[in-house]
């Protein structure tokens, strides 16, 4: 059996926040801007929230997440999605002590 798949381009935007010491980028986040036909509403998704390990644990990861979060509620996202590879426990914390609420499985596919 042959479907006819038809396309459409969809439209999605980003915004990096990062923080740089002495000319390094020391911390960063993705914010990602995306639509589907579910909603009128846009959704945001958090990609690469890092913090350099020296710096870890001044609360700098929580302050990005905040950020990210109001970005995507003043965008007026209607939901915002944030992953974690499993080992990562303590983003798990921040991201539940901020709102996020587990919820399904991720899965990737690498092309290089």
């Amino acid at each position: 059996m042959s479907s006819e798949i038809s396309k459409k381009e969809v439209k999605a935007s980003g915004v990096k926040f990062f923080i740089e010491k002495e000319g390094k980028e020391v911390a960063r986040a993705f914010l990602y801007i995306m639509s589907n036909d579910l909603k009128k509403e846009p959704f945001g998704l958090l990609e690469d929230l890092f913090v350099d390990e020296s710096l870890r644990g001044q609360g700098i990861g929580t302050e990005l997440l905040n950020i990210v979060i109001s970005e995507a509620k003043n965008l007026n996202c209607y939901k915002l999605i944030a992953t974690s590879r499993h080992e990562r426990e303590g983003v798990h914390r921040m991201y539940e002590k901020a709102g996020f609420e587990k919820f399904g499985i991720e899965f990737k596919m690498y092309f290089k």
